[in-house]
């Protein structure tokens, strides 16, 4: 039951927005015999006031096991510099989202690409016709970047026996087999593109961390694909510590509760819920921080052993660097999760704060529910986000004609057996019950020394709260010179930290130096 429990949650917890159902594509269908295809045009950006020339392949790579029969496509949008003297010198970076369940498209049309959807920004919502503008925070100034769609998301499909290839949704719904499916991609980028020689990063958002651990370890030690760098943003390692939308779910584990409660600083004080609110945010957080891993986690290991005395000084710093009410605090046993926080925040004003991004918020859909029942970022970007891709892929990029996009395939994965949340990491020697790829990328680390981690994301960030992020990456099983290969950088933004154009420009500066500084490439 524990099993299944996590599986339900992921879909809620790691995906980018939009959980809507997607269409079958019957052109797709009918498809025998499944070949690569690319479209391939070219543009202009402009990046921090200089000008980049780039060409872009819109395309889809076909899957083979090792029989040479295909098993899935996926499909991809890569953009390279023009004018380049030598490509196979020039850094590339990977990129994807992650669900798991989810298309690129968020990071394509928000993040790194030359363009990107405007008029969202930090808590605003867009009207149709909806607008795309030149994207001044393109990583294409220091990097070539590809963005990846899973496996039956995009326009990349799983290839059964009736389309003429052997694949099957287990071969792919999983933490190891999706790991499986993107080293293959990308073995088989590298080769098409000629690009073996670059220096190489992966950049991964949400449960695209979780899939950059398992990945890194897997190119590096079975397929011997180098790696300069991954970025880690919006970060799920440990399941079990990152879970703040369901601990209740795991009673004895209060870790989550702790780790969640900077988050919940952060978005009281950006709400103006704060009684005495200081003037700064990260100073504040500090404070949170050290309260929140000894007089709380104490107070919370001491389960009924908690004396009055304490547990009424708790409760009261509780109120103040939460905003929630004393009466509440105490009636919850000092234990609120996420959603549970996000709709009694604003509750006497009937609105509810984001979860992927708490300074959204939007009506509350049940003022008598115990928790939020939707999260208000997403039902605000999303639908501007699905219709700028769609018509940017096939108005500019000149590919998807008759193919059907998935922004996401939850329902697909969901409605079978789910996702396969068993792993087992590297030096375990089992399969694990919760999944914790700590130990992989630890591995990683430890079988390239060379290996630079980039961890970052935003303080608004509840789906995966940046103090527990935080926390995983000081207790990576590393020995203590490896961990200053690790650098840590939070942002005021949420967990799509790119959605706000100042924190996206923070993100391209802090990522471009991050490339610059582990590669001499120019």
């Amino acid at each position: 039951m524990k099993q299944l429990a996590l599986l339900t949650l992921a879909v809620f917890v790691f995906a980018s927005p939009a959980f809507g159902a997607d269409k079958s594509d019957a052109s797709q269908a009918k498809q025998k015999a499944p070949t690569e295809k690319q479209s391939v045009t070219h543009g202009t950006v402009t990046v921090e006031g200089h000008r980049v020339r780039y060409k872009a392949v819109a395309g889809i790579l076909v899957l083979k096991n090792n029989d040479e029969k295909p098993t899935a496509t996926m499909s991809y949008t890569a953009y390279f510099k023009d004018g380049v003297d030598d490509e196979s010198k020039r850094p590339i970076t990977f990129m994807y989202n992650g669900g798991p369940g989810s298309s690129t498209m968020w990071l394509h049309m928000g993040s790194f690409g030359p363009v990107r959807v405007a008029g969202v920004d930090a808590g605003e919502r867009a009207s149709a016709p909806y607008k795309l503008v030149n994207n001044d925070y393109s990583l294409l100034d220091v990097s070539d970047v590809v963005f990846i769609d899973m496996p039956s998301t995009g326009f990349g499909r799983i290839i059964g026996k009736d389309e003429g290839g052997a694949g099957q949704a287990k071969d792919f719904f999983g933490i190891d087999q999706d790991a499986s499916a993107f080293a293959q991609f990308i073995t088989e980028f590298l080769s098409k593109y000629q690009r073996w020689n670059s220096p190489k990063y992966l950049f991964g958002e949400s449960y695209g961390t979780t899939r950059s651990a398992v990945l890194s370890d897997y190119l590096q030690s079975r397929d011997n694909v180098g790696l300069n760098g991954v970025v880690l943003l919006s970060t799920i390692l440990s399941f079990d510590v990152s879970d703040v939308d369901g601990p209740e779910r795991n009673p004895g584990s209060d870790l989550p509760y702790a780790l969640a409660l900077p988050t919940y600083a952060a978005t009281a004080w950006y709400h103006h819920k704060l009684p005495n609110a200081p003037k700064e945010l990260e100073p504040f957080l500090k404070q949170v921080e050290q309260f929140a891993m000894s007089d709380y986690i104490r107070a919370l290991n001491a389960g009924s052993t908690l004396d009055d005395a304490t547990r009424k000084a708790v409760v009261a710093k509780l109120h103040q660097y939460t905003g929630l009410p004393e009466s509440y605090i105490e009636k919850a046993n000092l234990r609120i999760n996420g959603g549970e926080f996000t709709k009694e925040l604003l509750g006497d004003t009937d609105r509810t704060a984001g979860r992927l991004d708490t300074r959204y918020e939007g009506p509350t859909m049940d003022p008598l529910s115990q928790g939020a029942e939707y999260d208000p970022q997403s039902a605000a970007i999303s639908q501007a986000y699905v219709a700028l891709f769609n018509h940017y892929m096939r108005s500019t990029l000149k590919f998807g004609k008759d193919m059907h996009y998935r922004p996401n395939n939850y329902r697909g994965i969901y409605s079978g057996s789910g996702w396969d949340m068993k792993h087992q990491a590297p030096g375990t020697g089992y399969p694990q019950d919760i999944p914790n790829v700590m130990p992989d990328l630890a591995h990683a680390m430890k079988y390239n020394p060379q290996l630079k981690v980039l961890l970052t994301g935003g303080y608004f960030d509840l789906a995966t709260p940046f103090y527990a992020a935080i926390y995983t990456m000081h207790h990576l099983p590393i020995e203590k010179r490896l961990h200053k290969n690790i650098d840590i950088d939070f942002l005021q933004s949420g967990h799509m930290v790119y959605v706000h154009t100042q924190a996206l420009k923070k993100l391209h500066d802090r990522v471009a130096k991050f490339i610059k500084s582990t590669t001499s490439a120019e």
